[in-house]
């Protein structure tokens, strides 16, 4: 059994290997992300362990969409951090945004090309004919790395059932270990059922003691109906005993109301 395991670590880093080596074949612009900030212990260990759940799923598991029923649940904030966690642990990552209709990414974190260039973002590579390395971008993680939204449109209906997005996710697929998907509110938009269906598996993100189980519950068989496998849900904002330090470091105009709340996951 345990020979079996090992079996199984080596051929994995093996894989990784070899996606490093596919990826570095392309050449990224560099991006600085200026607001990114580093979490409590706790938030921390929290991140850790679902990173951790997701990489028991399997090598076939790779494009993982992460959302929530209703707005300022935290789904980009827990998207954000497990690509994040992802890379510093050595494995190729893409964090790609897909909130097309109301993306604060670039603003909230503080993100801009070293360069100084524009950024092209994913609204604009599906509406343009342009080359996929001209629109991901290296971030200081060496195996992170991230395609933003900066241009958000009204209905991206249209972007969304496009043959040019479905071969997108086909490439970064093949390109990236990871490829974390941030997407809208289910009980907002059908967005993220188009998107699930071309995705591995589906993490849901629920406000503790805000969500209603109905609302859950509704979010749940909307991942399933895309055909997209619920991998698990990321319980959030849950009260606990955690000091005030975080909401008083990173509280305010992004963040909201983290003061005394930890963070748990299932």
């Amino acid at each position: 059994m345990q020979a079996k395991k090992e079996t199984q670590i080596k051929v994995e880093t093996i894989a990784i290997d070899s996606l490093r080596l596919k990826t570095n074949h392309h050449t990224y612009a560099e991006v600085v992300m200026d607001d990114l900030p580093e979490l409590p212990y706790a938030v921390e260990e929290a991140i850790n362990r679902l990173r951790i759940n997701l990489s028991f799923q399997g090598s076939g598991v790779k494009k993982i969409m992460v959302t929530s029923t209703m707005p300022n649940e935290g789904k980009s904030f827990v998207s954000l951090h497990l690509w994040r966690q992802m890379a510093q642990a050595g494995i190729p990552s893409l964090f790609v945004d897909m909130d097309l209709r109301k993306s604060v990414i670039t603003e909230k974190y503080g993100i801009h090309r070293k360069d100084g260039k524009e950024i092209y973002g994913t609204s604009y590579y599906l509406a343009n004919d342009l080359p996929l390395q001209d629109v991901i971008l290296q971030s200081e993680i060496p195996d992170g790395y991230i395609l933003p939204n900066v241009d958000n449109v009204i209905n991206p209906s249209i972007l969304l059932e496009s043959e040019r997005f479905q071969k997108m996710i086909e490439e970064v697929g093949q390109r990236f270990r990871y490829v974390i998907i941030d997407v809208p509110p289910l009980n907002l938009v059908s967005d993220g059922e188009k998107i699930g269906s071309l995705c591995d598996g589906a993490v849901l993100v629920v406000r503790g003691a805000e969500t209603s189980k109905a609302m859950v519950k509704n979010s749940i068989n909307q991942i399933k109906r895309s055909g997209c496998p619920l991998l698990g849900v990321a319980l959030n904002r849950v009260k606990g005993s955690g000091s005030g330090y975080y909401y008083k470091k990173y509280g305010g105009k992004y963040y909201g109301k983290y003061g005394k709340e930890g963070y748990y996951y299932k």
